[in-house]
């Protein structure tokens, strides 16, 4: 395996365990994560409710991007629900800011596989790599 194969698995392991470890703790500790949600996304429904169906996006937008299959679009989604929970909750931001680190991840996949997609489709942007 090469180094940007190894690199780019690491990558996708991180950000799928950034994703994965909240709604599999919900199941046992829900009140703990129900308070990094906006005042205005609550009351619509129950908060379980809006807290699990969080959670099975962050499930799938995981397995996703794990699965290194045309992870664009929820490497695009990681990075701005990452970014939405710092904005919403300035408040937590002592707790909050290594959510802008790890929404790095994401943006780094993102990036990455716009170049690949763009490759896979005969553009190359006028340069060669």
């Amino acid at each position: 395996m090469n180094v940007e194969k190894v690199a780019h698995l690491t990558l996708r392991i991180g950000t799928a365990f950034a994703f994965l470890y909240p709604p599999i703790n919900a199941l046992s500790d829900p009140y703990a994560w129900i308070g990094y949600f906006p005042p205005f996304v609550q009351g619509y429904v129950p908060d379980d409710v809006l807290l699990y169906t969080f959670g099975v996006i962050e499930v799938v937008i995981a397995l996703w991007i794990l699965s290194g299959w045309r992870i664009f679009w929820p490497s695009v989604a990681a990075t701005a629900m990452l970014l939405g929970i710092v904005v919403f909750n300035p408040t937590n931001f002592q707790v909050l800011f290594r959510d802008l680190s790890i929404a790095a991840i994401p943006f780094a996949l993102a990036m990455i596989s716009y170049g690949d997609e763009r490759r896979r489709r005969g553009f190359s942007g006028g340069t060669e790599a």
